[in-house]
């Protein structure tokens, strides 16, 4: 019996000192092929340690210590390029000069004169229509007037003339003390003392001229020598121009 349990005892014995031995081996630190300093758990995963970032070396997308400030990151402007806020104001900024108003006709001062260039004979031929700005303000006028000869001068009894525009309609900005001008050319009176038109009616003579610019209000002309001599009460217009016409 004694060397039963002698036998038994140095069993035991072994087999504690073996367990404490591979207990020894799985722990960390001991450079087993299978331990935590390869960055590898035994099941594969992978462990907190190898997770981790390498100290130094921030993960994408870090603010730690290492890793460049948010402001750094940024694109720099490049030299003389402007703002969003600065090409805004500048494209949205008043085109010099402005926008100005339609003439009014208390505005405007009209006067006429016979053209120089003129078709033959004996009437008024043409006539050139001056458009003063006599008020502070720059304004504009735009388009082909219509005309009316004013019967014994007297606007009350207009003869509508015939109209037949000619050039086109542009805006013509008038400064303070600025001119504009149009040019009247009527069918003209032939021969001498009455005349006689060549449509076979008879020549008309008026006074005065009625002479209305769109959205510039009517105004009534009288020549600096002589009167309106025409024929057919037709009447060719150019648009308002800021070249004096001849």
């Amino acid at each position: 019996m004694r060397y039963v349990n002698g036998m038994r005892g140095s069993a035991v014995a072994v087999v504690v000192a073996s367990a404490a031995l591979a207990v020894a081996g799985c722990q960390p630190g001991k450079g087993g092929a299978d331990t935590a300093d390869g960055g590898v758990t035994p099941s594969g995963a992978v462990s907190s340690a190898a997770s981790s970032s390498t100290p130094g070396t921030p993960k994408p997308g870090s603010s730690g210590s290492g890793s460049s400030t948010p402001s750094a990151s940024r694109p720099a402007s490049a030299p003389g390029s402007s703002s969003p806020t600065t090409s805004a104001s500048r494209s949205s900024a008043p085109a010099p000069g402005g926008s100005a108003a339609t003439c009014s006709a208390g505005s405007l001062k009209a006067t006429a004169r016979q053209a120089a260039v003129r078709p033959a004979g004996t009437g008024t031929g043409a006539a050139v229509v001056e458009f003063t700005n006599v008020s502070g303000r720059t304004c504009v006028l735009k388009g082909h007037p219509t005309v009316a000869g004013a019967g014994n001068g007297s606007p009350e009894m207009n003869v509508p003339l015939t109209v037949k525009p000619t050039g086109a309609a542009v805006p013509v900005k008038v400064a303070p003390g600025g001119k504009a001008w149009v040019k009247l050319t009527f069918v003209q009176v032939q021969g001498e003392a009455d005349g006689y038109c060549v449509s076979g009616s008879a020549p008309v003579v008026y006074p005065t001229m009625v002479v209305r610019l769109p959205g510039a209000g009517a105004h009534q002309v009288a020549l600096d020598d002589g009167q309106f001599a025409e024929c057919d009460d037709t009447v060719t217009v150019t648009a308002v121009s800021a070249l004096r016409p001849s």
